[in-house]
């Protein structure tokens, strides 16, 4: 893998405004912090990644974005889906034939809401895997957990039978 590793995180709605919405559950730093987190978590290996960013209010939009990311050479997606993880069985479905490797992303513990509706996830069935309740940290995580799973996928398709 000595080519960028093209990811794309996706911010579903409500999430424009990181770091100043409810800092008691959604943490107070922003999207701009990513950066030296990721640096910090992936040292070197960040040279490997070329990320790229979307943000939207809208359910259609959303679709549209992912939609989009399976033809155009995205090799996974960091994806907060927002209210929308709970929700929306358009986005379930989508997820479900875009072939595109997806982690999903909660800033807080989703298991750990009051609210019943906020602790099931439409989405989780058509993802690889979770992370949730670390703040902005579960962002880079997300990036090296995708990193890890492509040198997976590469390793064992290189292998003879």
């Amino acid at each position: 893998m000595n080519d960028p590793h093209s990811i794309l995180i996706v911010n579903g709605p409500n999430l424009r405004h990181l770091g100043q919405r409810q800092p008691e559950i959604y943490g107070r730093e922003g999207m701009d912090a990513l950066p030296s987190l990721l640096d910090s978590l992936l040292g070197s290996r960040i040279a490997l990644v070329s990320l790229s960013f979307f943000q939207t209010n809208e359910e259609g939009a959303l679709l549209d974005r992912l939609e989009q990311a399976r033809t155009e050479g995205i090799h996974g997606v960091v994806l907060n889906a927002g209210a929308y993880t709970h929700t929306s069985l358009a986005l379930a479905d989508c997820l479900a034939w875009i072939d595109l490797p997806v982690v999903e992303v909660h800033i807080s513990n989703i298991l750990a809401r009051p609210e019943p509706l906020r602790r099931q996830s439409l989405i989780g069935p058509h993802v690889i895997g979770l992370i949730a309740g670390f703040g902005l940290l579960g962002y880079a995580l997300a990036v090296q957990a995708l990193l890890e799973h492509a040198a997976s996928l590469s390793s064992s398709s290189s292998r003879i039978p």
